[in-house]
């Protein structure tokens, strides 16, 4: 079973702290938390402990992720789930395990039991390089010179 305590610092560490980048998205942002998605809260003032808690309960709960086995690809979801969206991260998950095991999953972007089942039935080390990969070709097709080569680390990484 894989633990939040374990997965936060790699959040933390690519999020980094306070941005207001005009051609991201996401707008205001402190260690990945965005004014856009959350407008309630002071995202200049956020501290990383409040940044955990959001990401506690809003992402590492509500999806699930510690019903990954391993703690390598769990973590490596949770992060790229925070940064493309859960959607995209949980397809691209449902992918590379089409990659590494040769068994397809419907791309629903939901991670079930089905998807939790044939996860942890993969070869960790194969799912991880397939999930490298994948997010790899993802970012490349987004067509935004300007973060790719900060997406091409955080997806190597």
């Amino acid at each position: 079973m894989s633990t939040f305590e374990e997965a936060i610092g790699t959040i933390l560490t690519h999020e980094g702290g306070y941005v207001n980048h005009p051609s991201d998205p996401g707008g205001e942002t402190n260690f990945g938390i965005s004014k856009r998605s959350y407008p309630e809260e002071d995202i200049a003032n956020l501290t990383q402990q409040r940044a955990a808690e959001i990401y506690e309960s809003d992402w590492w709960n509500r999806y699930g992720y510690a019903r990954i086995n391993s703690q390598r690809i769990a973590t490596k979801v949770f992060d790229l789930s925070v940064n493309m969206g859960s959607k995209w991260g949980h397809r691209i998950l449902q992918r590379a395990v089409r990659a590494a095991k040769g068994q397809t999953l419907v791309e629903d972007g939901i991670l079930g039991p089905v998807s939790i089942a044939s996860i942890n039935a993969c070869n960790p080390y194969m799912l991880h390089a397939a999930l490298r990969s994948e997010a790899a070709g993802y970012y490349r097709s987004l067509g935004k010179a300007e973060f790719i080569k900060g997406w091409l680390n955080r997806a190597y990484s």
